[in-house]
């Protein structure tokens, strides 16, 4: 002590001790990597994809944040003016029709201190006012005046736009700088959504959940009938899905085969395309040349004009229909869209991802623009069908999100016969993931 005291006040310092090299640290892998590396073809994801935050950050930014989302319908907005807003995990965003009629997207965030500026699930305005400051802009999203600024360039601070397309009555919407062409989903989608009707159309109905699951479990959950016989009792007395190559009788197999090439003649000579997927036949998804969209009409069972409880129709004919006997026109779009369209209602779904183990879901129920509640419809003969079909498939998938959260789940095989559409998504989320990465 004293010795070190003296060399202090005489102005020495200590001898320096040699300092040690630290350890090369080894850049720690990516944990998705090593999630993709334990992946096996043909086998369910392992628990981790449906519960890691990881995984979930690299889903928003390769899956969600690049692909194209269904947002809502265009008569949902009818007017100048009218908007509807929605949340992709953290992003707000809003998609309004401007004066000239198009539509646009806009994220819901103020340029000057990042305050939402629409608060309402729907609305109309006139302009577009920040709550907080009260900057104003246009219904394109241009700023319009920002009192107690000087000096600032307005041209400057519009508000951050979307990439909006629009397909029959469908609006769809990209976050990626530069989004992949719309105009293939365009060509199929379309021609196939006018007969509905989407354009012209009123939504019934509207209800939101929040799902306690991976917003990959309720997507795999749509993409299988393997489920169905023990768990949608409604839903199987008015289609064919729950029957399967591996199980059916001949005398079933006649009946969906007469039933299937009597609706087709009937459909092609009323000028309605029949069970076309996507241009060139191609399996949906298309994994290798990331085909994200898919529609077909298909028969409902002899008896059946509508996914209703009866199967007897629950309101107006929709669109140009001027038989009831069109079968169901079903559309999905990757990562978060399908819809059922009958000849006299439609049902669209929505998936928004809202955490690891959440998934926001919007279930709609589309009418004709001229049906009126009461005398044309009512609510409790249109909805139950899909509302308890979707609300069973809800629980099936937050059962299955407690399930693979457990340290004994091991993923299992999927059914070749059964299961090869929840195959098909999981390669392509996959090659989304692996893609970007």
């Amino acid at each position: 002590m004293q010795r070190t005291g003296n060399h202090l006040r005489s102005g020495l310092r200590p001898k320096a001790r040699p300092q040690r090299q630290p350890k090369a640290i080894k850049p720690s892998a990516d944990p998705v990597d090593e999630w993709l590396a334990k992946c096996r073809p043909g086998w369910a994801l392992p628990g981790k994809f449906h519960s890691d935050e990881a995984i979930y950050r690299a889903d928003l930014d390769r899956v969600w944040r690049t692909g194209w989302l269904f947002a809502g319908h265009t008569c949902e907005i009818p007017k100048p003016g009218d908007y509807f807003t929605l949340q992709v995990d953290a992003d707000p965003l809003l998609v309004i029709r401007a004066q000239d009629g198009s539509i646009h997207g806009l994220h819901n965030v103020c340029r000057h201190r990042g305050s939402t500026i629409c608060h309402e699930e729907t609305g109309h305005v006139s302009r577009l006012v920040c709550p907080y400051h009260q900057w104003a802009y246009g219904l394109d999203g241009g700023l319009l005046s920002c009192r107690g600024m000087h000096d600032l360039d307005k041209s400057k601070f519009g508000l951050k736009k979307i990439t909006v397309r629009e397909a029959g009555g469908l609006i769809y919407l990209s976050l990626a700088d530069k989004p992949s062409p719309f105009e293939p989903a365009h060509e199929l989608l379309a021609p196939l959504a006018r007969p509905q009707g989407f354009h012209r159309a009123k939504v019934a109905k509207a209800v939101d959940y929040l799902v306690k699951a991976n917003w990959k479990l309720v997507w795999e959950n749509n993409r299988e009938c393997y489920h169905c016989n023990l768990n949608h009792p409604q839903y199987i007395k008015a289609n064919f899905d729950h029957y399967n190559a591996d199980d059916t009788t001949p005398r079933i197999k006649r009946e969906i085969n007469g039933v299937v090439s009597r609706s087709e003649k009937k459909w092609a000579a009323s000028g309605l395309a029949p069970t076309h997927t996507q241009t060139g036949m191609t399996p949906f998804p298309d994994v290798e040349n990331n085909i994200w969209f898919s529609a077909n009409r298909t028969p409902l069972v002899d008896g059946y004009l509508s996914e209703s409880m009866d199967g007897k129709r629950v309101g107006p004919l929709m669109g140009d229909y001027q038989d009831a006997d069109v079968g169901t026109l079903r559309i999905r779009t990757l990562p978060n869209f399908w819809n059922h369209s009958s000849c006299d209602h439609a049902v669209s779904t929505r998936l928004l991802p809202a955490g690891p183990q959440l998934t926001a879901i919007r279930v709609w129920w589309l009418v004709d623009e001229k049906a009126e509640e009461g005398r044309d419809y009512q609510l409790e003969k249109l909805m139950p069908f899909w509302q308890l079909t979707s609300e069973q498939d809800w629980e099936i998938c937050e059962r299955q999100q407690r399930g693979v959260n457990s340290s004994a789940f091991t993923p299992g095989p999927y059914s070749t016969f059964k299961e090869y559409n929840v195959d098909g998504f999981v390669q392509w989320y996959l090659k989304m993931l692996k893609r970007d990465a």
